[in-house]
């Protein structure tokens, strides 16, 4: 048996145990942020939606619009119409963050499913190792879960892009989105649309978790066993060279 082969399977379950408690976490704070930006997003359209008539107020630049705006947006994320101004600052901040969870999520989508290939092939080696066959169940769930994973964050990715690009049929510009308002009322619509994909990929941010949640014990019984084997090795190879 090979001490070698045994000792990087030891550092792989004590590292990768450490990095998934942090991402058993991360993932619930990107789902929150994905549905702050949802909530937003549904905030305005229910607001838009109820409009019965546009209404421009005349003067100060900087005057809000009475019309547009929800006191809820301005207190919960700063977002505030402006009658001399184009797309809020809010609103380009909004996609900016959401595309850049999409891209996150993308990349760490290619990148996981790729080292778990990698990782179902390198396992074939423990089934030939004595003593630790018990836990063969249990590394290979880590693995498929891990490889579940993955696919989540891609799906993640696809969704808040698709999302993004419904969002961005709306000029969010006063002047336009009174002139949607006054006739389709298309825009609410698409705000609807929008979030409910928000919604989704935040779901799956939280299955992502659940998984990293579930290898938890999965990881500290495997490492155990094996920790257990080299112990044993360890105590025969002192024993061996203590022979006269």
């Amino acid at each position: 048996m090979s001490k070698e082969l045994l000792k990087i399977i030891s550092n792989l379950s004590k590292y990768h145990r450490e990095h998934e408690k942090y991402y058993g976490q991360a993932p619930l704070t990107t789902a929150i942020s994905i549905q702050n930006a949802s909530k937003t997003l549904k905030t305005l359209a229910d607001k838009w939606i109820s409009i019965q008539q546009t209404d421009k107020t005349e003067g100060n630049p900087y005057l809000g619009c009475e019309d547009l705006n929800e006191k809820a947006s301005i207190q919960h994320d700063g977002l505030l119409f402006m009658e001399g101004e184009n797309e809020p600052s809010e609103i380009i901040h909004l996609k900016r963050n959401l595309n850049n969870i999409a891209d996150d999520s993308e990349k760490a989508g290619i990148w996981l499913s790729k080292a778990m290939e990698n990782s179902w092939e390198s396992a074939v080696q423990l089934i030939k190792i004595p003593t630790i066959e018990d836990v063969l169940g249990e590394r290979h769930r880590i693995i498929a879960n891990d490889w579940q994973a993955a696919q989540l964050s891609s799906l993640m990715a696809k969704l808040i892009q698709r999302s993004l690009l419904i969002l961005n049929q709306i000029e969010f510009k006063p002047g336009a989105i009174r002139s949607d308002l006054s006739a389709s009322k298309r825009y609410p619509q698409l705000l609807y649309s929008s979030s409910e994909l928000l919604d989704r990929a935040a779901d799956l941010a939280g299955e992502f978790a659940l998984l990293v949640h579930d290898n938890e014990r999965r990881w500290r019984v495997f490492r155990e066993s094996v920790e257990k084997l080299r112990a044993t090795l360890k105590k025969q190879d002192e024993k061996t060279s203590s022979l006269p």
